[in-house]
């Protein structure tokens, strides 16, 4: 068992752990070390690099505010771009050397008389640290859906999150499990090369136009030399991604009046067929489930090759998938489109606070944190994309850059202060809590439907019930009085 030390680790290197790493970095902090489970860094946009891969939000908002990018090709990035992006972070702040690849936590538990953190991971290796960042993210976890027979299936099964790339899919046939995010991109992709592709829809999704565009040779020149353009249209994108949200978060009844008519229009202009149009017209409001951008999909929906089978998947043979009707199905490969375990923030790996408390078992009947970072009962624990800050309408980069900031706040306070552990209240958790429950039961995401949003006993602890520039203002600071702080 080898051991070391450093004052902060963060566990996990997508989006959250490489902002929480910069943000320390230009502050001057550089006592710190990220552990990574993979061999690069990435995340979300290293592991999803399905066919068709894409962001649903526009390039120049889904980026780092210190850190535009004015290469993007395209208005939505795919998937290569932002990864590329994420490694040019890395080497342009130096954070390699602060790294550990292969390094995957399987415990930490808090040292209350030293008021440090105990780390430990897979290989054998034990770290201590006054602060540890949870950045494992809520889209790291798939959610893999227990259907009988699957182990007998004699060809390939795989999540979109997990796409082998070592199998063409030329000339095969292929069912796709789900019509979420990731299935609307993956199957106009992949359409045109099998024999035949079968799409399993358990509920038809809302879908609205997706713009996108490619951006030029000469937009991307005038980017880089007149930065100042760029940033009036990130102005311009943000300031309209948060006008959506007074359709989700104070007045529902805008996306039923405006935004399902859009939604029933992009369905009528792209679908003739009557008896198909019903298939594929959603059942529950807009916007209580994820609303999804796609121009292609409903073209290869009706695709000759392709079936849109609407009935329960009953089991699976080795050859195939037999749904709830008796109706068999062959395919030589099976796509799991089923998202993430998005309602459970927990991190991959057992965690302990004061007097040994796991969280698992203080989350048994839902997550909760207090401004979605800081757990009573775990002092000197932060989670970056933590309980009910994830958005409906917006760029979760902007979230994670206010989690960023009010951390390293913290921590500039425990350092001037001679701060052992700062704890966040128990009171001021469940006040929070209270609020923020009570404002979840007037959105458009408490209108009744199943979600990833929802735990299985409905409780929302996915979502921030506001506008981005509220949880920023709420999080600018860190805020000592709402914590017990031991000198």
């Amino acid at each position: 068992m080898r051991e070391s030390g450093q004052s902060i680790v963060i566990v996990g290197t997508g989006f959250a752990g490489l902002c929480m790493a910069i943000r320390l970095k230009k502050a001057g902090i550089h006592d710190f070390a990220l552990l990574e489970q993979a061999d690069e860094v990435g995340g979300t946009w290293r592991d999803n690099r399905y066919p068709g891969a894409a962001c649903d939000v526009e390039s120049h908002l889904y980026s780092f505010s210190f850190e535009p990018n004015s290469g993007w090709t395209r208005r939505f990035a795919p998937a290569g771009e932002i990864f590329g992006y994420l490694l040019r972070c890395v080497d342009k702040y130096g954070l390699r050397e602060h790294i550990r690849f292969r390094a995957t936590v399987v415990g930490a538990r808090f040292d209350e008389a030293a008021g440090r953190w105990v780390i430990e991971t897979s290989d054998g290796e034990v770290l201590q640290a006054r602060v540890l960042v949870s950045a494992c993210g809520g889209l790291s976890r798939p959610a893999v859906p227990d259907i009988a027979g699957m182990s007998t299936f004699r060809g390939k099964v795989f999540h979109s999150a997990r796409w082998d790339h070592s199998l063409s899919l030329e000339g095969k046939r292929v069912a796709v499990v789900g019509t979420g995010a990731s299935a609307i991109q993956i199957v106009p992709a992949i359409a045109p090369q099998v024999s035949h592709l079968a799409v399993y829809q358990r509920t038809a999704p809302w879908i609205l136009p997706r713009a996108d565009s490619a951006i030029g040779n000469r937009a991307r020149s005038v980017f880089r030399r007149f930065p100042a353009v760029q940033r009036c249209i990130r102005w311009a994108i943000y300031w309209r991604r948060e006008a959506l949200a007074l359709g989700f978060v104070v007045a529902p009844w805008i996306l039923k009046t405006i935004g399902e008519p859009l939604g029933r229009r992009h369905i009528a202009r792209n679908v003739e067929d009557v008896a198909f149009r019903a298939k594929m017209l959603p059942s529950y409001p807009m916007g209580c489930k994820r609303i999804l951008l796609a121009s292609d999909y409903y073209d290869a929906v009706q695709r000759d090759n392709v079936e849109v089978v609407t009935e329960a998947i009953g089991r699976i043979i080795p050859d195939g998938i037999v749904t709830v009707d008796g109706a068999q199905r062959r395919a030589d490969a099976i796509v799991l489109a089923t998202g993430f375990r998005a309602s459970d923030p927990r991190p991959p790996f057992e965690l302990r606070g004061r007097e040994g408390r796991l969280l698992e078992d203080i989350w048994r009947d839902g997550a909760q944190a207090y401004l979605g970072t800081t757990v009573s009962g775990f002092p000197n624990f932060f989670i970056l994309t933590g309980p009910n800050t994830g958005l409906g309408h917006s760029s979760m980069i902007l979230m994670i850059e206010s989690q960023a900031a009010y951390v390293l706040d913290a921590v500039r306070t425990m350092r001037a202060r001679g701060v052992k552990s700062v704890d966040v209240r128990s009171t001021a958790q469940a006040r929070y809590n209270e609020r923020l429950q009570a404002r979840l039961g007037k959105t458009v995401w408490a209108a009744g439907c199943r979600s990833w949003y929802l735990t299985p006993s409905g409780r929302n602890t996915t979502l921030w019930p506001g506008f981005t520039f509220e949880y920023r203002l709420r999080t600018a600071r860190f805020d000592p009085r709402n914590y017990d702080l031991t000198s």
